[in-house]
């Protein structure tokens, strides 16, 4: 039903940022395959529930074995995209490198992700997102002021900087593709990726408002106005009044409009405001001061949690969570005005559609017991 309908994808299973990246083409419509251990798990095991995992199917393929190399390679002659996540080369002395790909299946998109890149003098080493965001820049700006960088969950280097440039990197190959009739390899690296990211603070300090250093800017928690503050309850609501109408309006709510506070722009006075802000949120809950500013446009809002923003009314209007396998998770994303995309299915155990995709390869029932006796596949 989405806008991939029938791009084919096979995944090698891997962890995070390839998942996440492979997790967007399949919420799109594409028919995603992913590659998974060989293992003997039985109809007893758990039913995964990770959300990354979701609207795939899964063959089980025991990659040290050539016989199982033979299978994968088969399955990428009619595919559109092949993803790995492997350190550089690892691909290639198993025997399934681009240039083995690219002569059995010419247009097709070889798709690496990983950390460092496929050259560099880091390339070969291991590393995780809090590696890949300090080395790209990204984790230095992150932090109050005077304190160590705060590691941002992983969202900017596995997510932000990883999966999504790497499924932007495979629509990019697969629209020129439309008129080359050639595959490529996409190299998603999330050091570039989160460096990516932060494009826009170069300008900012090419045009000298920024400045080098944690929580003294105007996007980092340095203004009184952009910032978080604690309510009454012990919970948290976000101001992001950066306009002169917005804070305008953020004043009018607290009830400061008239208080003889320092100019918005005036460094100077930013810790009276920050503290005259802080006296003031903490004065009432979250809740009572969600209602002081509904409908404005002080751009006050609530801090929920995990638990709580699938009950958001705007999350509810928009239906920006869905249950999956019984997983409430965020929906898929973008919307599209043509192509309807569904509810995703719910993750596949690993290797759960093995026999019906060997099938598809033309292998009987007699072989693929055989190749399951010899662990091959599972």
């Amino acid at each position: 039903m989405g806008p991939l309908s029938g791009v084919r994808v096979i995944e090698i299973a891997s962890l995070a940022p390839a998942p996440f990246g492979c997790m967007i083409l399949a919420d799109l419509g594409a028919d995603v395959l992913r590659v998974d251990r060989a293992e003997r798990s039985g109809p007893t095991a758990a039913q995964p529930v990770d959300p990354l995992s979701r609207g795939r199917r899964s063959v089980g393929l025991n990659l040290k074995d050539g016989a199982a190399i033979d299978i994968l390679l088969r399955l990428t002659d009619d595919a559109d995209v092949l993803v790995e996540g492997f350190r550089p080369g690892v691909a290639e002395r198993l025997g399934f490198g681009p240039d083995v790909c690219f002569g059995r299946n010419p247009g097709l998109v070889f798709a690496r992700m990983t950390g460092w890149g496929q050259h560099g003098p880091l390339a070969h080493t291991a590393g995780h997102d809090i590696d890949y965001i300090a080395i790209s820049g990204a984790l230095g700006m992150v932090g109050r002021a005077g304190e160590s960088p705060v590691p941002p969950v992983n969202l900017l280097g596995d997510f932000g900087g990883g999966g999504m440039l790497l499924a932007l990197g495979i629509l990019a190959a697969l629209v020129e593709r439309a008129s080359s009739g050639l595959g490529q390899v996409v190299d998603a690296a999330m050091v570039d990726g989160s460096a990516l990211l932060t494009s826009f603070v170069y300008g900012l300090r090419a045009m000298g408002t920024w400045q080098l250093g944690r929580g003294i800017n105007l996007l980092d928690g340095g203004a009184p106005f952009y910032d978080t503050y604690g309510t009454a309850d012990g919970e948290y609501v976000a101001v992001g009044a950066l306009e002169p109408q917005f804070y305008a309006a953020l004043l009018h709510g607290l009830g400061l409009t008239d208080a003889g506070l320092p100019a918005q722009h005036d460094r100077v006075g930013w810790p009276v405001l920050r503290q005259r802000f802080a006296e003031t949120f903490a004065r009432r809950t979250r809740a009572e001061w969600e209602q002081v500013f509904a409908g404005t446009d002080a751009c006050v809002s609530p801090v929920l949690t995990l638990a709580e923003a699938p009950a958001h009314p705007h999350a509810v209007a928009r239906n920006a969570f869905v249950a999956v396998g019984g997983v409430t998770q965020p929906a898929p994303a973008p919307r599209f005005s043509r192509n309807a995309v569904d509810v995703p299915p719910a993750p596949p155990r690993p290797g759960a559609d093995t026999d019906s995709v060997l099938a598809g390869l033309g292998l009987s029932a007699t072989e693929i017991a055989d190749l399951r006796d010899r662990g091959v596949v599972g």
